[in-house]
């Protein structure tokens, strides 16, 4: 979830920075009318209303939003506040949350290799993710085995904060907008009568944890992003597919939070049946029911005519792909297209041969 500095709030009520209390009131009286999934109908308008209710829980709060201010000014001391648990003092950075990154959440541009710097205050633990990498084998390396070294992309604990995200150890704390709980309510009595608005808190996106002194490194997610390289060994007899697991050599967890493993999958091509032969075999597949079926209810003439052309097509294109240098698992493969094609194409044959019995019947008669 997207934390507290990474949305402009006073974009999401259309009103400006300096807006007063009843002018932040009175627009999202405006939206929340029009986006409440009781009036609403839209696929996206709870979704919207969440967002606004959440824009104005923390521009409602006289502290959350000076706060806000602060973390979207870039000076997190700016906005201090003699908060609980904080010792008379809030000081922390905010923001950047990682997701949406094509690249496995990583905030940065992969070209240049440059971070964009978090500044969140969320302390939220979670476990990393694994990396897969896909390694090319010849047919000779899958059979006796073979090291391959590979180079990727990952994250791995912080040096400076020992992958814990905060300077000082032990300094997270609660959530001085939640108290802890990861939830902030909305009043909506002034709206529609009665009754409170619950959403996740956009300070500690739902852990009830903040970071007093994050990082500087690494922005208080414990971990930074690099290019690593490690020994993917794999066994004698390995076939296109198989995969053997590094131990803890995946992304870092956040805040502390247990690493994932490396993954290398086995890319063996001459065990692979890919382009024509994939697409011929299930072809193949597709239209066996349509003869079987034909020959049993009697009106194989009709369908020999309409099925010869696919059977014929799906036969050049795995012949065409000449299969006989290939090794290992690829016929296994093929079949496995064959059933597939048989499976989606039988409901079809059955529908269209009852159908074409029924109209024979019908000129019998």
């Amino acid at each position: 979830m997207a934390t507290m500095n990474e949305k402009d709030y006073y974009a999401i009520l259309g009103v400006s920075k300096d807006a007063s209390a009843r002018d932040i009131q009175k627009a999202f009286q405006q939206k929340a009318r029009k986006l409440h999934p009781d009036v609403n109908k839209a696929p996206d308008a709870e979704e919207k209303f969440k967002e606004v209710s959440e824009a104005y829980a923390v521009l409602s709060d006289e502290q959350k939003r000076a706060r806000y201010d602060a973390m979207r000014s870039g000076n997190p001391f700016a906005g201090a506040t003699g908060s609980a648990g904080y010792g008379g003092g809030y000081a922390g950075g905010y923001g950047g949350g990682y997701a949406g990154s094509p690249f496995g959440g990583f905030p940065f541009d992969m070209g240049g290799f440059t971070q964009r710097r978090r500044t969140a205050s969320a302390f939220n633990p979670e476990t990393g993710a694994d990396v897969v990498v896909d390694v090319e084998l010849t047919a000779e390396q899958a059979k006796n085995g073979a090291r391959r070294a590979v180079k990727y992309r990952r994250y791995e604990p912080c040096d400076h904060c020992h992958g814990m995200g905060s300077v000082s150890s032990g300094s997270a704390h609660t959530c001085p907008s939640c108290g802890g709980t990861g939830t902030v309510e909305v009043d909506l009595s002034f709206l529609f009568g009665a009754g409170t608005f619950q959403t996740v808190c956009p300070e500690c996106a739902g852990s009830g944890k903040v970071i007093a002194d994050p990082c500087p490194d690494c922005g208080g997610s414990g971990r930074t992003p690099v290019v690593t390289e490690a020994v993917v060994e794999f066994p004698a007899g390995t076939h296109d597919g198989d995969t053997i697991r590094v131990k803890a050599m995946g992304h870092a967890g956040t805040n502390g939070a247990e690493g994932g493993d490396l993954v290398g999958r086995a890319h063996v091509a001459a065990e692979r049946l890919e382009g024509p032969a994939r697409s011929g075999f299930y072809l193949v597949g597709f239209i066996l029911p349509f003869l079987l079926l034909a020959a049993v209810s009697g009106v194989l003439s009709l369908f020999a005519v309409i099925c010869i052309v696919p059977l014929v097509m799906g036969i050049a294109m795995i012949v065409r792909s000449d299969l006989r240098g290939r090794s290992g698992i690829w016929w296994k493969r093929g079949l496995s297209q064959l059933v597939n094609g048989c499976a989606n194409g039988l409901l079809l044959a059955f529908i269209s041969v009852s159908f074409a019995s029924c109209t024979r019947g019908m000129f019998i008669m």
